[in-house]
């Protein structure tokens, strides 16, 4: 007996008249926050973006997923591609959805964290769209529910306002200096990773 829905179709009827056209499809991106943990110093790995939008911004290395790979596989080969790393273990952070977060269109990001020994810091260079890379010390500064992180290396230095709200955490200030939404992205890696 073939299972119909409730305009009388089966499975298989439904399926060829359905018109993936009927809806707007979103982009979809992946981000990764690559911390690199030493008994003195955190450090994150941020590039500086080669193309609009957000020319010469401060990013997470990332991009657009490909036909046939899953967010995760699009992560590791745009880590790669931007950065030289790879097989590199990552964890899921979130899924970033936001209307407007990215100014070309309707661009949703899976977040990924990865955390690599100090010693692989030198391995990392800048490739693909990236104009250049860096590695930048974390150093955080609590009050109550709020946090500040400070981001420094060489003549680069700013720094991100945070508050907590229960298991979540709020960008307040600092974004203007990183591209799209990744001060929110890396809060949240952070958390992910256990640096906050």
């Amino acid at each position: 007996m073939e299972i119909r829905d409730r305009n009388g179709l089966t499975e298989q009827e439904f399926l060829e008249s359905y018109n993936p056209g009927d809806y707007e499809r979103p982009s979809l991106t992946a981000d990764i926050a690559v911390f690199s943990l030493s008994t003195s110093e955190t450090k994150l790995l941020l590039i500086r973006r080669g193309n609009h939008p957000c020319l010469g911004r401060w990013a997470l290395p990332g991009g657009f997923v490909e036909s046939g790979e899953s967010a995760e596989e699009a992560a590791g080969r745009e880590l790669e591609e931007e950065t030289g790393l790879s097989n590199t273990e990552l964890a899921p952070v979130g899924l970033y959805s936001k209307p407007g977060r990215d100014p070309r269109t309707w661009i949703v990001s899976q977040a990924f964290a990865a955390t690599v020994p100090a010693e692989q810091i030198a391995a990392a260079h800048a490739g693909d769209d990236a104009a250049s890379l860096c590695w930048v010390k974390i150093v955080t500064e609590r009050s109550g529910f709020r946090i500040r992180i400070y981001f420094s290396a060489g003549d680069t230095a700013f720094s991100v306002l945070l508050e907590l709200e229960g298991k979540k955490v709020k960008v307040l200030e600092g974004e203007e200096e990183l591209a799209f939404d990744h001060a929110q992205i890396i809060a949240d890696a952070m958390i992910t990773a256990g640096l906050l």
